[in-house]
């Protein structure tokens, strides 16, 4: 089993996290976010993140507006809501809270 096959859980898991992570920065178009996402363990395709923010926007985490585009049709502009700042807040607390939780487990690195 590859590492990628390995930590595909994972990745996944954490993907709506990134995505708050890129919304809450500016309002973004969807190829913005799976550009942003690129070249990162986080990079995805239309077929995930389209579904993803679906769900989040059922959710109440983030909404958008239509805005014209000069390159062809309007295009959905997304950004978070007060409930989607909060998750945001709450995730990367417990994140934080992960990773000092797994720092202070086992041998502790040389210094």
């Amino acid at each position: 089993m590859s590492l990628d096959e390995k930590f595909n859980a994972i990745r996944k898991g954490l993907l709506e996290f990134a995505v708050l992570r890129i919304i809450a920065s500016e309002k973004v178009y969807a190829a913005d976010i799976l550009r942003q996402l690129a070249g990162t363990d986080f990079a995805t395709q239309e077929g995930t993140l389209y579904p993803l923010l679906s769900k989040m926007r059922r959710e109440g985490l983030l909404d958008y507006e239509w805005k014209e585009s000069e390159a062809g049709p309007p295009r959905k502009y997304y950004e978070l809501t007060a409930k989607g700042r909060s998750q945001l807040r709450e995730t990367g607390e417990y994140w934080q809270q992960i990773d000092s939780t797994l720092k202070s487990l086992g041998p502790k690195p040389p210094r």
